[in-house]
Order: C-alpha cells, then structure tokens, then sequence
C-alpha cells in the first residue's frame, strides 16, 4: 500500500494544483461564500483520517448547551438518506450516519440534522428551528460558508504541516488554508508531552499571530457501556474479549486497553465501516465485543454482550480555559 501511494504521487501533485485553484477562486470573490446570520462554529481537519472531530463536538455542546439552543450539522458519512434530514425520535443510524446519530443518542437538548450541502443546511435550520449557534462537524474544507470560529484539529505525529497530498498522503486540503483558523487543536498527544515540545510542534504549523495552538489528549472513561448499563472495564481483565474497530486510527484506543491489561483479539475494519450479515454473525461467536462509541451505534441490537469505551478531550497546560475564554468571547460578539 505504501509503494502504490509513492507510485502515485504525480496523481497528488494534479490534486494539489486543482485544490490551490479552487481556493484561490474563493479568495479573489470568485466563488462566493455565504455569511449568516447564526452564529457559526466549524470544526475540521485538512487531512483525512481521525484526529478527534467528534469528542471535540461533544465537547462544545456541552459547553454551549446549558446557555444556547445548540444545532448539529453534520454531512452524515455514508448515510442512506439524501439531501436535509433533521433528527426525531424515527431516526436510525442508517439514515444519519454513525456520529450525527451518536450526538443525536447523546444531547436530547441539541438539534441535530444532516446535508451535504453546509450551506442549505443552515438555511433550513434557521427557517425551522432558529437555533442561537450552528456546530459544523467536518466542514472546515467546505468554503461556501464563511464560519465565525473555526477549530482545525490535526494529531501529533501526523500534523499537516507535514503531510502529503492525497493519495500519497492524507491532506485534503492546502496547508496555507490553516490560517483561515480561530484555533489549532494538536490532538491526541502523549500526557507528558514537554512545554519545548510544544514549542518545536508550534514552529512546525506557524500559526497566524492571531491564533492560538492547543494541546489536548484523549481520555478514556474507567467505566464501559451498554445501554444504560456500565461497568467498570477493570471488570474485563479476566475475560477474552474481541476489540471491533471501524475508525481511522484505532492505534491510541489499542494502546489504552494493553496498558491497562486487557486480552483482546482485534478486528480493524475501515472507517464508518458498514458490517455484513456475515460479520455480526462472528461477532456473536466471539463475545464479549468491545468496541468504540461510533461503532456501538452501528452494532447496537445486533451483538449481546456489546460494550463501548467512550472517549473525551483534555487539554494540556491551560488549554481548556484559553479555549473556553475563546469561545466566550466569540458567542457574545455574536450575541
């Protein structure tokens, strides 16, 4: 897979040149991009693959919930639906995809819906829900829309500042489009990562002056889930389990769970997997399944002794009251 990646970076260097044009079109007022009225709050990445996007939705509806009326908008990745959906109690993970429907199960407070178009998907919202602040998941790349506080996340050891073109890398978008940010998140970083790391780490992105780096990792809750039941996942050390992912970079989560003792047997599909008939039926000679909280929404009802770890994101330093002071300021700015 590496070799045919090398093989096909003339194929990157086509699909930088169409995404450098593309942009420059938005820059020049030559593609328009739409600015409303709803406070807006996007969240994004410029390569492909995980680097936390939906704990870091979780994170700002909780922060928002209490004091705003709060909209998901989501694409819904590989749904089985089209155009705009807005979430009701009918709503299946099929027809919202697999995170729109995890924050759906999740914030009964929160509007959620999906479009693949951002920009009729906040339209509709303000005609029919009038919500105090829009979340955009994934939409950082998608220019028709002019957001008002954008947070790029990219994980450590695989920052986009150096990064390759797709298909010979993972970036999707140009580099230099990071400074379009409100805030850089560098993701998933080791606990005991050092301030002159974090100093070498912000040397490599060069940020704006304007903008600010922070610096978070992934939390694991002690307890998993199963429905409304949850025990402690200490409880599992005696047992054999299967460790089913379907993410882009499971690598943090295998990591955890072998630190912490656990004997597992995992099975890595691809992200937003969809599993076959074929698949659920193995799962269920091999449980307990454990699994991750995107995935659990896809198995759920499907596998007995099913059981999700959830994730969270904190920050390093005093990264978590930069970013809330950040936050703070942009909705009564907005206000």
């Amino acid at each position: 897979m590496r070799l045919l990646r090398k093989i096909l970076y003339p194929v990157s260097l086509i699909y930088a040149v169409v995404v450098f044009i593309r942009n420059y079109f938005y820059d020049i007022g030559l593609f328009e991009s739409k600015t409303f009225k709803t406070p807006t709050i996007c969240i994004g990445n410029l390569s492909v693959g995980g680097t936390g996007k939906t704990p870091m939705a979780e994170l700002l509806i909780a922060l928002l919930q209490d004091t705003y009326k709060v909209a998901l908008l989501s694409r819904g990745y590989r749904r089985q639906s089209k155009g705009f959906i807005l979430a009701d109690e009918t709503s299946t993970v099929t027809i919202l995809g697999d995170e729109p429907y995890q924050i759906f199960s999740k914030f009964k407070a929160v509007v959620v819906a999906v479009d693949a178009d951002r920009e009729n998907g906040i339209r509709t919202l303000e005609k029919r829900v009038c919500p105090d602040v829009i979340v955009l998941d994934d939409a950082y790349q998608h220019r028709k829309v002019t957001y008002g506080f954008s947070i790029l996340l990219t994980a450590y050891g695989n920052l986009y500042s150096d990064d390759l073109y797709l298909p010979t890398g993972d970036l999707r978008d140009n580099k230099r489009e990071a400074h379009r940010a409100t805030i850089i998140v560098v993701t998933k970083c080791p606990p005991a990562l050092s301030q002159m790391q974090q100093q070498r780490i912000i040397e490599r992105l060069r940020p704006e002056p304007r903008q600010q780096v922070l610096f978070s990792r992934l939390t694991y809750d002690p307890y998993i889930k199963s429905g409304s039941n949850e025990i402690r996942i200490d409880d599992l050390k005696q047992k054999k389990l299967t460790l089913v992912t379907g993410i882009a970079n499971p690598k943090p989560l295998v990591t955890y769970l072998e630190k912490i003792g656990l004997t597992f047997n995992h099975l890595r599909f691809n992200d937003h997997h969809s599993f076959t008939e074929n698949e659920i039926k193995n799962l269920r000679k091999n449980q307990p399944v454990l699994t991750t909280e995107k995935d659990y929404v896809r198995l759920k009802g499907k596998v007995d002794k099913l059981y999700y770890v959830s994730i969270k994101h904190q920050f390093l330093n005093d990264g978590r009251k930069i970013f809330e002071d950040s936050l703070k300021k942009f909705m009564k700015l907005d206000s």
